[in-house]
């Protein structure tokens, strides 16, 4: 598990980080979602021990970083793909970490095949793809076969296929009871991957919950059906108007759009007045929109706009 108690970082008279608290635990992907510039990677940086808290403290299994004896043995990162002598071959990179660390090289050659880069893997760095450079560092962070994995935007560079199967590692290492901290910008990615998500923004937390109920907290109750009978259809809209705490839409095709009520509690109406239903759904928020909703406000580098102060930082990605 990681513990983020109080983190808080400066540069100069900026505040990157303000006083996050939060867990990461074990068993679980936990998705890291915030605009850039909120301070995302300033605070996997502080984790990992790259960038001292200038209050607060970041533990990995109740110790800092700095502590561990044999850090790729207890926590794979994986912050920047490209972090590679471009003359130097991926394997040989992965030989000089296990060296390091006091791990075995057929190690190396192991987690080369988990990534696909097995063929590739005598090539200098330099000669990798985007994509090639992600599997890469995914290796290195599997090297040492540690109990947490941070992973920042590891689908960067990706095609379909390697999309899929960086959801289905992360997903699998969560199984294996691993601590899995993961960042995203592709919400699509996050909604299939993430089991709790952590959202900050300017540096400060915006939500620490699961994603089942981000999306619910974000989705009041609504549902939509497809009434094909017309006498049935105004049979049910009167029930509805009844209720008098919701509100209903009518199409042209007969299909309701029903605010303030689930696809369950329609069903359950629609049968007890003996409607038959085609089609019944509840109508709920993408992740995509109700993150953009949450941090609305929160956003550094707007589109189209202009902030006094904005400004390019490394701590503040």
């Amino acid at each position: 598990m990681i513990s983020i108690r109080g983190l808080t970082k400066r540069y100069g008279g900026t505040l990157a980080v303000d006083d996050l608290t939060f867990d990461i635990r074990a068993g679980r992907v936990t998705g890291f979602l915030g605009p850039n510039g909120a301070g995302k990677s300033t605070t996997m940086r502080m984790i990992l021990g790259l960038d001292h808290p200038t209050r607060g403290r970041a533990l990995i299994a109740g110790r800092p970083y700095a502590d561990l004896r044999r850090p790729l043995r207890a926590v794979g990162a994986m912050l920047d793909a490209r972090a590679i002598h471009p003359a130097r071959s991926g394997r040989a990179h992965l030989i000089a970490q296990a060296r390091a660390n006091g791990i075995p090289v057929r190690r190396v050659d192991e987690v080369l095949e988990t990534v696909g880069l097995a063929k590739a893997s005598r090539r200098p760095a330099g000669t990798y793809s985007l994509g090639m450079s992600g599997r890469l560092g995914v290796a290195g962070a599997l090297l040492g076969d540690p109990p947490v994995l941070i992973l920042d935007e590891p689908v960067n560079g990706l095609d379909p296929d390697g999309v899929q199967w960086i959801r289905r590692l992360v997903r699998d290492q969560a199984a294996q009871g691993r601590t899995v901290f993961l960042s995203s910008h592709l919400m699509s990615e996050m909604q299939v991957t993430a089991d709790h998500l952590v959202v900050i923004g300017r540096g400060r937390l915006l939500n620490d919950t699961s994603l089942a109920d981000f999306l619910a907290a974000a989705s009041p109750a609504s549902a939509r059906a497809l009434v094909p009978d017309p006498e049935e259809r105004a049979t049910l809209l009167r029930r509805l108007t009844a209720a008098g705490d919701v509100s209903v839409e009518t199409t042209a095709t007969g299909e309701l759009a029903i605010a303030g009520m689930s696809a369950a509690e329609l069903g359950d109406l629609a049968h007890h007045c003996g409607v038959r239903l085609h089609a019944l759904s509840d109508v709920t928020v993408s992740l995509e929109q109700a993150y953009m909703d949450l941090t609305a406000r929160s956003v550094e580098y707007a589109s189209g706009a202009f902030e006094s102060g904005a400004f390019e930082d490394r701590g503040r990605q």
